[in-house]
């Protein structure tokens, strides 16, 4: 069998897309490994979750880094480049990065996002999709860019607005979206970079 891809996931919580990842990563057959999970806070419930699973887990807080987005970001990309990581996943990374890291890793730096893009990029995107009276949500898995969430997309998976919904029972159906369409497009990125 072929080296499988090593992938970085960044997380700045409980990291559920990663234990999707990790979950998937289990079967012979995919083409990728989690190889490190990493995380802008120590304190993120995904570093246990990592732990548990063998993965390596690191925080690198940006609490020790005031006002210095950028060596905050030269930290993170000197532990990915120790880790030998291939391919790096933003899931639930909550931070706006800078050209630093973008930059260091284009081509090679995905992300999910839970709405349709180019609808709704940023935060707030289950609120937005039911005040403006959507019939359907969904998630999206891009190419990170500078530009936050203009990346080209990879992926996306639809989910109906059902009638009684509020922001809690969609965030509920598109996060498990999410955790099917993330795998699957990762495994194809990492198929195709062979």
């Amino acid at each position: 069998m072929t080296q499988r891809t090593r992938v970085a996931v960044l997380i700045s919580g409980r990291g559920s897309n990663l234990e999707a990842l990790i979950g998937a990563a289990r079967d012979p057959a995919c083409p990728f490994e989690i190889a490190l999970a990493l995380s802008n806070k120590p304190e993120a419930g995904g570093l246990a979750t990592a732990r548990a699973a063998g993965i390596d887990a690191v925080a690198v807080d940006q609490r020790d880094f005031p006002k210095d987005r950028e060596g905050h970001e030269r930290a993170i990309d000197a532990a990915l480049r120790a880790a030998k990581i291939e391919v790096v996943a933003l899931a639930g990374y909550m931070r706006i990065l800078t050209p630093v890291l973008v930059e260091a890793w284009a081509g090679r730096m995905l992300n999910i996002h839970p709405s349709l893009l180019p609808l709704y990029p940023g935060l707030d995107t289950h609120g937005r999709a039911l005040a403006a009276g959507d019939g359907e949500a969904g998630c999206s898995v891009h190419l990170v860019t500078v530009g936050v969430d203009e990346g080209p997309l990879l992926g996306q998976a639809r989910v109906p607005i059902l009638p009684g919904d509020d922001e809690a029972a969609l965030a509920e159906r598109v996060l498990a979206a999410e955790h099917q369409l993330y795998p699957a497009v990762l495994a194809d990125f990492c198929r195709a970079l062979k």
